[in-house]
């Protein structure tokens, strides 16, 4: 990190309501958890009174069964905005270029900002035609947050080969890969895969997630990962959620039925992207962005304001929940 340039980096709005009476669309998270999850948690207890065993060897094996990878591949983190940053840290210097989409997660530039390094941004539709060899890292959300649409893996592949021609580092954010049926990135030479477990899981407070890389990536990301990084609450509880297969087929099950249930009733009141994603992104046409957040807000409901995304002025993003829960939406909306 750049001491000169972190005076001037903000940090960015997010999804979330702390009042629980709330209903809250704003977040992204699986309101569903796996069930033993709280059982695991509070076994972890008693190993929390030593420290872990930095090489996380179990969390390592879940995950790379569960990705289909080397487990070795797997760097663990404390979710997966520190696998975003730990990946920007080992690869940009100051005044290096980053190419960034938009609109997308906010994250991205404040992490290339504080390495003192300069974004550069293009529509997320048309990253993957951009020349990458004026860069030193491009970046790409699959799904794209706030859209909610998905890459073809093997165009992603196809661009992954061109990085790696140009000495660029492709950085992909599966941070919601999960909720589809794309296969991951992760083990593709010259790219690193950015995991996190808490949005399948639905436990964002739990902090755990991933970096993915192969060859002298991987090693760089390893070397620079602090030490016990993940607690051992985390690793257990990541190391027991990522062999729920079960229940990840279930939750993109319901979230795929109840996203074109929602699409259907919201249009054409609301401009909806198509989506792949356990979110919609409306465009509240004519209407002001605050007048229909507090209007739900009015029914108990949280919707997020999606004009903090670069590029959108006239739009909110809502969740993807339960069938009685988004009946509330519905109806406010």
């Amino acid at each position: 990190m750049d001491p000169d340039a972190v005076a001037d980096v903000e940090r960015v709005p997010h999804g979330g309501a702390s009042d629980p009476t709330l209903l809250d669309f704003s977040a992204n998270t699986n309101p569903e958890r796996p069930r033993g999850v709280a059982g695991v948690y509070e076994s972890a207890y008693g190993a929390a009174t030593r420290y872990p065993s930095d090489d996380y060897c179990a969390f390592r094996t879940a995950a790379g069964e569960y990705l289909g990878c080397e487990p070795l591949s797997v760097v663990p983190t404390a979710g997966g905005s520190e696998a975003l940053r730990l990946a920007v840290e080992v690869t940009l210097d100051p005044d290096d270029a980053a190419l960034l989409p938009k609109p997308s997660f906010g994250e991205y530039e404040r992490e290339v900002r504080l390495q003192g390094a300069e974004p550069a941004f293009v529509d997320h539709d048309r990253l993957l035609r951009t020349d990458p060899e004026p860069y030193r890292m491009v970046v790409v959300c699959n799904p794209n947050n706030p859209t909610g649409d998905a890459y073809p893996r093997a165009d992603l592949r196809a661009y992954a080969q061109e990085c790696r021609a140009a000495d660029t580092v492709l950085l992909v954010d599966e941070a919601f890969l999960d909720f589809t049926d794309h296969r991951t990135l992760a083990g593709e030479p010259g790219v690193v895969v950015a995991r996190s477990l808490t949005k399948m899981f639905g436990l964002p407070g739990l902090r755990a997630g991933m970096a993915v890389a192969t060859g002298d990536l991987r090693e760089r990301l390893d070397a620079a990962r602090p030490a016990w990084g993940l607690s051992t609450p985390a690793a257990d509880v990541g190391t027991y959620c990522l062999h729920r297969t079960k229940f990840v087929a279930e939750t993109r099950d319901r979230v795929r039925n109840e996203r074109a249930r929602m699409i259907d009733a919201l249009e054409p009141a609301y401009e909806v992207w198509p989506s792949d994603s356990p979110f919609l992104l409306l465009d509240v046409g004519d209407r002001s962005v605050e007048s229909v957040m507090a209007a739900a807000r009015e029914d108990g409901i949280v919707l997020r304001d999606a004009t903090t995304f670069r590029g959108l002025d006239s739009h909110v993003r809502v969740a993807v929940r339960r069938p009685d829960e988004n009946d509330r939406l519905l109806d406010a909306l």
